[in-house]
């Protein structure tokens, strides 16, 4: 790799692969035999969308694809640019094609996600007439975030966050051109994790680090002064975006999947991650709802006390109630009965005639309606043996029983179902 940059040129630009190979991670698609790879190696560019997490190398990729295929490179950030933009990459791709020397365009589209549909529309007829070759890097799932007609002609390769050893590769190529001072051992792994597989992070946590310890002339980064100068670690994830949403279905997979280590890591991820505590604690009483339901009714009892106590002590005395309860959640039986049920009931309600209310279920507030016999044959439950009024139907005439709740052989339920079974006997012997 080239260390001919100038000094003040920002150290992950001075480290960016110049080559295929010299480039860190990425393996499943740049190794040999591997789709990118294969792009690379057949000598015809394609449009394609690169997706995941920052600082993995989206852009290096691009750039070193452009390299490959010998054509002009042209780059475009979603966050800044716009139509105008656009107009211009255009203008200078007929240029380069159009020219003494013909030269193929590679436009690159960092970020592409904030693009608006028409934005994204404006580059369709130049992909399908070839004018340039199309990349765009996002850090959301392009399935909801790219158009769909841009979507279909371009092919998804989805990039992975750094290794451990992909880091620890990066902090070599830093010590070898001297742009940091040597590493202490604990502190290495301390600055990997705190990067979180993110290439830039740690290369500009690097150069922080290595103007720091200049002016303080250290001769090895330990692990003290690394925690004293580096404070707090970052946030690992945008409250908003497509980690978030993993993260919190990682969390209730797990508890639905009765871990309560599992959901107590995920939990504290998220705290870790900056998620809102009251969240959490909102999509525990629906967990508590459609997962447990009536196989254990206290779980939902239990996540609104600990959604109360978190308002009352809030953080982070309040979040052990937090943990209390994911952990409750996790081994209590689980039943999805009621959810399913109430599902059922929708959908056939949705699709169904209205059917009015059997005369002997109407209130009789008034002598007329006593006099149209509102409410006449109604059969008082309480008045009955056992409190059960056996035979009666509480269902619309002519509609059979359609049965949406079907409880478990779970928790409370066994007891549940063997008392429906019962009352199911009970009319059975009275009809």
């Amino acid at each position: 790799m080239s260390t001919a940059a100038p000094q003040h040129t920002p150290l992950a630009e001075r480290l960016r692969p110049r080559t295929l190979a010299s480039v860190i991670g990425q393996q499943h698609l740049l190794g040999e035999g591997m789709a990118l790879r294969l792009a690379f190696e057949s000598g015809q560019p394609h449009s394609c969308i690169l997706w995941g997490p920052p600082g993995v190398g989206k852009t290096t990729i691009a750039r070193l694809m452009a390299d490959a295929f010998d054509a002009q490179f042209i780059t475009i950030s979603a966050v800044l640019g716009g139509v105008k933009d656009i107009r211009e990459a255009v203008d200078k791709a007929e240029a380069a094609r159009d020219g003494l020397h013909p030269q193929r365009t590679i436009v690159f589209v960092d970020e592409v996600h904030r693009f608006n549909k028409s934005q994204q529309d404006a580059f369709l007829p130049h992909v399908e007439s070839g004018l340039f070759t199309f990349i765009g890097a996002t850090t959301e799932n392009p399935s909801f975030e790219v158009n769909s007609a841009l979507l279909s002609r371009a092919a998804v390769y989805v990039l992975q966050p750094m290794g451990e050893e992909d880091l620890r590769q990066i902090i070599g190529r830093a010590q070898a051109i001297d742009a940091v001072p040597p590493l202490q051992a604990a502190a290495a792994d301390r600055l990997m994790a705190y990067a979180d597989g993110d290439a830039r992070r740690l290369l500009n946590t690097l150069e922080t680090l290595a103007v720091a310890a200049g002016r303080e002339k250290l001769v090895e980064v330990t692990d003290d002064w690394l925690l004293r100068v580096l404070g707090e670690r970052m946030r690992r994830y945008d409250k908003g975006g497509e980690q978030f949403y993993d993260t919190i279905s990682a969390l209730h997979k797990s508890v639905r999947g009765s871990d309560p280590d599992a959901a107590l890591y995920w939990f504290v991820r998220m705290l870790d991650g900056g998620a809102d505590p009251r969240y959490l604690a909102r999509r525990f009483i629906r967990m508590a709802s459609e997962d447990i339901g009536l196989a254990d009714p206290r779980a939902l009892r239990l996540a609104l006390d600990a959604a109360e106590v978190y308002e009352r002590l809030g953080t982070p005395e309040g979040e052990l109630a937090l943990a209390e309860c994911v952990v409750y959640l996790a081994v209590a039986p689980k039943s999805n009965a009621v959810y399913k049920a109430f599902k059922e009931a929708q959908a056939f309600v949705k699709k169904d005639g209205t059917r009015p209310v059997p005369m002997h279920l109407r209130n009789a507030p008034t002598r007329l309606m006593k006099q149209l016999d509102y409410g006449k044959g109604y059969r008082y439950a309480h008045d009955e043996a056992d409190g059960f009024a056996a035979g009666e139907n509480y269902l619309p005439e002519g509609m059979a029983a359609p049965g949406f709740y079907r409880p478990v052989e779970r928790g409370l339920e066994i007891r549940i179902a063997d008392k429906l079974r019962e009352l199911k006997k009970l009319n059975n012997q009275k009809n």
